[in-house]
């Protein structure tokens, strides 16, 4: 056991019962006195050898404490192991003193070592050694084996590390996957460091003395290699760690001496010179002996490099375990890298290479990193070349690996490679790449960004790429021009803000230059902008103002908004106050020359947004205030763009903030537009309601209604415009066409569009209003509900969807009004659509969006289809947003959540389109309430299931392989799965899918003796999907519940109740009745927990034996065997013991080990007891030795869930004690 940190306990204990073999004299090895030597059969002979073993480590150890005394105060020793892992003392000191002591006695100090790298192994068993110069060489082959002894429960591995063979045994539970290298915490995480530098420090300090005395190397390596060929991943595991950084320890030292060898032959040389004629020279013969002695050790070092290269790296580096594989090739590309003259090979590299296409992440990433130290050296690079061809294009696909650090990492290698290897990335290569500016993943994202830059958009020391004139600003505007054509020649002008944003950590600095991008836009010479590349422009200028203001990435890119350090705030407020101070001056003239442009003002007009809007005060530039009110007003009027119109509306909500200074001279400017506004929509709308009934507006008036229209909806959404009356005037629109159907759709939208704005803002002020404008208020809710739901029956599908998507928002809105300041207010208007709507709302929603259109099939042109596809896109963005509404009202309770039952029939059919629309509703109603969620599920699936019933022929049953069915059964498996692995979380909600399952299942059961057919028993086949998703106690619940609707004795031959055996089996999986409850005849006897609670019963008052012989016969099978076993507690002590042996060959695969543990030790106690004693003592025996039996033996029945037997252990534990 390793010890814990700072506990002194836990490091007495472990010298106590640990067994190191460390503190064992040289004597006591040799003469095998601590030997486990192969010939000892019998498990008394194995105990005498550990007894023997342990006596030896105490007394030795004992000794060694009394004989180490500092200052008359005695200081207690500790292993290697427990210095190394607590890491309290300088690496370099604890290796000096195990050198000491490997000079002094080398085989004790070598054992020490030995039994170190066993520890840290996280083996708790015994290391022994025998002398390899005693045996045979076939004795010695025999020995390297690894088996395991049945009697002892202990597992035992030999192997050689010369001079002596090793024996390893420890406990069968020790593969468990828990040793020091893998466990979590600093603490583990500080160890393995500590171990790493433990072997590189010893390697270090031993190169000058001891490394070359054959003996400690070749141990250590052949101790390695031992255990990484073990079946335990514990060993392989460290001994492979081990090993590879003892082979980088070793590579450092070879380098060394290739130093020193290379410096004493310049050293040789130069004096050599100096001897003239054929003199003899003594500096000379010196230098020329340690050449000869630095020649020989490299040859010891390159040796033992091989050794551990082949004997450890090429077994282990496509081990099953991923972390190994993943150790071997971080070390290797190490050593790649430390030492290329030796390493930088084909022969070494295609190991790497062969990794890249590893299973497993992590693998696959050390291959990456590894790479990456060798490319980022240009000497290197050139050695590469067939490297490079070979695997080239796998790296090149690694961008796109589903592991994101290793795309980030692929990324950042491919951009080693464009900067050291000369056209190794073919054009096509590059495109590729490029594109990875628009993922979402960022980090990603921002490597591909690098490449561009330094590829495509930077060219610094390049010539022939610098800008021949352009004065301050030529080196910006050249790549701002190679920036708007790589962004347009991608065709993906929608995600440039995705691209600003991959760029910004590189190009921040030309993507900040604002004067130059307007110097661009406002030239009107013949350096002028073509108008596709002014409005990519003007798009990049919006998206690095809104990078640069807010500090964080694009939606969808990121999971939060990032939280700024206070350098990264002092540079957002610098870049807000230059942005400010630029376009204030800037933004009018802009407007000003693109002001019948849609797009480009669309754009523009959201940039005041992100102003610092007390510098138009404080800098006194309420001139430049003007010009631009002037400028958006002008649009207003020139446009009827809803997208220009809405910026517009917003830029006046943004400058209209009564905190600021120039809120009354924006105030002023907004009122006067609005009156301009509705002056014109007075004017048609007087002109319109002049006109007789039955009139036909011509195109001109359509057209400047719709306008007027548009531009009061636009405003009316941030502006409260209540005080100009719009309400009365558009309802009268929305009444008169409810009465003569003949209004066109273009004035229909908008009218219903300010209606609901109109309602909206008296709502918001529905605390301030009198009782009586709140009757009136509610009057008008309910009236322009029943429009809306007029509506919903309209012959525009357009109007159709805008009304229902009000609609959605409406009943959301006044069914969660805020209580907080007028609860009396929120009475009034608290409004819940009732059964009708409910029933129209879900109506629409199966018409409008799961309900498919037929295809007509015509031959199209490329241009046609390509219009077409956008068509439907369009059309399945409506479905969705539709969908979504209409989901919102289950989750927040406006609707019955049953009704969500209709949706979840889709689920499977649509789940490309909408799938994570209906899952995410499925997860919100879970989470408010986990029953009904569950009701509604089965609800849906019995829904499902009568209509399967009533499309099928009644004579013939259920037909399982029928479409239908199939797809019944894979929807249940689809709901089973969003569950996930928490079963204790989600437990009532399954235990509730159970319940209400078999109740369906047998509805309408009834018959002669209640054994007729029931109709829907094959929905047991759907239920059964979920069994999984149960706990083992729940499944004995709901199989208790099952068996209340089954008669006694039923034929379970027929093919008509095999549904009932499938989910009989689904909820007896793993249990032992599974075999049981079936008998020979084919009859079904259930197993009823008031039988097992009686048995229990009997069994503790000693009353079993009492039972009658008509009732024992009359039980299953099963409960005859449970019966025998259990009736053997009432007989005597000696034949209970071998009914106790006979379960105990069982307990592994039926019992805990905890309770295996309590069997074996009660089964001592009742040994040695005479069957005199056990009539005296028959009652207290049922309660001392009983009692576990009869709580195990309820275990295994599933009479009592494993809660349940560990309280009942626990009183047994106290009522023992006391006695």
């Amino acid at each position: 056991m390793i010890a814990e940190p700072n506990t002194a306990s836990n490091l007495s204990s472990q010298k106590e019962n640990a067994v190191h073999d460390e503190t064992v004299p040289e004597s006591a090895v040799q003469n095998g006195s601590c030997v486990r030597n192969g010939n000892l059969k019998t498990s008394r002979e194995k105990r005498k050898v550990r007894e023997q073993c342990e006596n030896i480590r105490r007394n030795s150890s004992n000794s060694r404490r009394l004989s180490q005394l500092q200052n008359g105060e005695v200081v207690e020793a500790v292993t290697l192991f427990e210095v190394v892992s607590m890491g309290k003392q300088a690496m370099q000191s604890v290796v000096d003193d195990w050198v000491e002591a490997y000079k002094q006695d080398r085989n004790v100090a070598l054992l020490d070592l030995i039994n170190f790298f066993i520890q840290c192994s996280g083996c708790q068993g015994m290391v022994t050694a025998e002398m390899f110069q005693s045996l045979h060489k076939k004795d010695v082959m025999r020995k390297m084996t690894e088996t395991f002894d049945e009697e002892t429960g202990l597992q035992y591995k030999k192997f050689m590390a010369y001079p002596w063979i090793l024996t390893v045994t420890w406990p069968v539970d020790m593969d468990n996957e828990d040793y020091p290298l893998i466990r979590t915490g600093p603490y583990w995480k500080k160890f393995k460091a500590n171990f790493c530098e433990f072997i590189a420090v010893l390697v270090q300090q031993c190169q000058c003395s001891i490394l070359y005395d054959s003996y400690l190397m070749d141990a250590i390596i052949s101790l390695l290699t031992g255990l990484a060929d073990s079946m335990v991943r514990a060993f392989r595991h460290t001994s492979t760690l081990a090993a590879m950084k003892l082979l980088a320890a070793v590579v450092s030292v070879h380098m060394n001496l290739d130093v020193n060898k290379h410096n004493t032959q310049r050293l040789y040389e130069v004096e050599k010179k100096k001897v003239s004629g054929k003199r003899t020279n003594y500096r000379l013969d010196q230098l020329e002996g340690k050449g000869e002695e630095y020649e020989q050790k490299l040859v010891e070092i390159q040796n033992m490099m091989n050794a551990i290269f082949k004997g450890t790296f090429l077994n282990r580096y496509r081990d099953v375990i991923p972390e190994i594989r993943a150790t071997c090739i971080e070390e290797i590309g190490s050593c790649i890298k430390t030492y290329p003259d030796a390493f930088l090979k084909d022969s070494y590299l295609k190991y790497i290479g062969w990794m890249l296409y590893d299973k497993q992440a992590e693998v696959r990433l050390k291959s990456l990193l590894g790479l990456q130290g060798i490319y980022s050296r240009k000497e290197l690079v050139s050695r590469m070349d067939l490297f490079t061809s070979r695997f080239k294009d796998r790296i090149v696909s690694m961008p796109l690996d589903k592991d994101h650090e290793v795309a980030v990492q692929a990324m950042k290698l491919l951009m080693l490679m464009s900067q050291n290897c000369e056209d190794v990335l073919s054009a096509e290569d590059c495109e590729t790449l490029y594109q990875f500016v628009y993922t979402t993943h960022r980090p990603l994202a921002v490597a591909a960004g690098e490449f561009l830059y330094k590829r495509l958009l930077s060219h610094e020391g390049d010539e022939e790429f610098q800008p021949k004139g352009g004065g301050k600003f030529g080196a910006s505007t050249d790549q701002l021009k190679r920036l708007i054509r790589f962004f347009l020649e991608r065709e993906l002008h929608k995600h440039v803000a995705y691209l600003i944003d991959s760029l910004w950590d590189w190009a921040g600095k030309f993507l900040k230059d604002w004067e130059c991008m307007t110097t661009l836009l406002l030239k009107n010479n013949g350096e002028a902008l073509s108008d596709a590349h002014e409005s990519a422009l003007i798009e990049i200028i919006l998206a690095t103002v809104r990078e640069a203001a807010e500090g964080h990435p694009p939606v969808g890119r990121g999971a939060a908004k990032k939280i700024l350090s206070v350098k990264e705030k002092k540079i957002q407020l610098e870049d807000c106050t230059k942005i400010t101070e630029h376009f204030i001056m800037v933004l009018p003239q802009l407007l000003a020359k693109y002001s019948t442009d849609v797009q480009k003002v669309a754009n523009l007009l959201q940039i005041p947004q992100y102003y610092d809007l007390d510098v138009y005060s404080t800098r006194h530039l309420e001139k430049h205030l003007d010009a631009l009110l002037r400028e958006v007003k002008d649009i207003v009027t020139k446009h009827s763009d809803m997208s220009v119109l809405e910026a517009s509306s917003r830029t006046y909500y943004i400058l209209c903030s009564e905190k600021i200074a120039i809120y009354n001279q924006v105030d002023c400017a907004r009122t006067q537009l609005i009156d301009e506004l509705m002056g014109q929509l007075n004017q048609v709308l007087e002109g319109f309601w002049q006109k007789e009934e039955g009139f036909c507006m011509d195109a001109g008036e359509i057209s400047r209604m719709h306008s007027a229209l548009r531009r009061v909806a636009a405003f009316h959404n941030a502006h409260d415009l209540t005080k100009w009356n719009l309400y009365d005037k558009t309802s009268r629109l929305l009444v008169f066409e409810m009465e003569h159907g003949s209004l066109p759709v273009l004035i229909i939208l908008p009218a219903l569009q300010c209606t609901y704005f109109s309602l909206l803002w008296q709502l918001a002020a529905v605390s301030e209003n009198s009782p009586k404008t709140l009757f009136a208020l509610r009057r008008e809710l309910r009236r322009f509900s029943q429009i809306c739901m007029h509506f919903l029956h309209h012959k525009e599908k357009d109007v159709r969807e805008k009304v229902f998507m009000i609609l959605c928002d409406w009943l959301l809105i006044l069914s969660h009004q805020d209580s907080n300041n007028n609860e009396e207010a929120v009475g009034l208007l608290d409004f819940l659509p009732n059964t009708s709507l409910q029933e129209k709302l879900l109506l629409f929603i199966q018409e409008h969006v799961f309900m498919e259109e037929e295809e007509e099939s015509k031959d199209l042109t490329e241009e046609e289809e390509r219009k077409d596809e956008s068509c439907k896109f369009d059309d399945l963005h409506k479905k969705r947003s539709l969908l979504a509404a209409y989901c919102k009202l289950i989750v927040y309770n406006v609707v019955e959540m049953t009704a969500a039952a209709e949706i979840y029939k889709y689920y499977v059919k649509t789940y490309n389109d909408f799938g994570d629309i209906i899952k995410e509703m499925l997860s919100r109603t879970r989470h408010s309430n986990k029953i009904q969620s569950a009701k509604t599920l089965i609800l849906c699936l019995q829904q499902l299931f009568q209509t399967h019933a009533e499309s099928q022929d009644s004579s013939s049953g259920v037909d399982f392989s029928s479409s239908s069915f199939t797809n019944m059964k894979e929807l249940a498996r689809r709901f089973s799965l969003t569950f996930g692995w928490d079963q204790v979380k989600f437990r009532e909600s399954v235990a509730m899918i159970h319940k209400e399952g078999i109740e369906f299942a047998f509805q309408g059961a009834t018959g002669v003796d209640g054994k007729c057919l029931p109709p829907n028993l094959s929905f047991l086949v759907i239920i059964s999907e979920f069994s999984n998703k149960l706990l083992k106690p729940d499944k004995r619940l709901v199989y208790t519940y099952l068996q209340r609707y089954i008669a006694e004795p039923l034929p379970c031959r027929g093919d008509g109740w095999q549904p009932l055996v499938w989910y009989r089996n689904s909820l007896l999986a793993n249990e032992d009745e599974e075999n049981s409850v079936l008998s020979s005849s084919g009859e079904w006897s259930p197993v009823g927990t008031s039988k097992t609670s009686s048995f229990k019963r009997k069994l503790s008052n000693g009353s079993l034996l009492e039972t009658s012989q008509a009732e024992a016969a009359s039980k299953a099978p099963d409960l005859q065997c449970a019966s025998q076993l259990v009736s053997a507690a009432g007989k005597g002590r000696k034949r209970l013991k071998s009914q106790e042996m006979h379960l105990q060959e069982h307990l592994p695969l039926l019992c805990p080990r905890g309770l295996q543990k309590r069997y074996s030790k009660d089964e001592i106690k009742t040994e040695d007891v005479s069957e005199e004693g056990q009539a005296e003592d028959t009652i207290e025996d049922v309660d001392v030795v009983g009692a576990d039996q009869a709580i195990y033996l309820d275990y295994m029945l599933g009479a009592a869930p494993i809660e349940e037997v560990i309280k009942e252990f626990k009183a047994v534990d106290q009522d023992r004690s006391q006695t």
